[in-house]
């Protein structure tokens, strides 16, 4: 299935735009999401925590996804 990827901060940055398209197995969780970006984009690993929210709610690993979710990639924040 294809699920849109949308991605804020430093994640945009990585992606080279607002968003991206992961072609996922039909089985496909939040981890799976998480690996093939890493395998697209590998300076996802160097990222020291990386959130994802589905449906406007931060997601576990093992959440299951279907391809109309909302996925957003949400990178660590800093500030002052």
């Amino acid at each position: 299935m294809k699920i849109k990827i949308l991605a804020f901060g430093i994640a945009r940055e990585i992606i080279g735009g607002f968003e991206t398209i992961l072609d996922l197995p039909t089985t496909a969780t939040v981890a799976d999401v998480k690996k093939q970006l890493v395998a697209q984009f590998p300076a996802f690993e160097k990222l020291a925590s990386l959130k994802v929210a589905v449906n406007s709610e931060y997601a576990t690993d093992d959440m299951a996804l279907t391809p109309n979710d909302e996925i957003v990639i949400i990178p660590p924040v800093s500030g002052g």
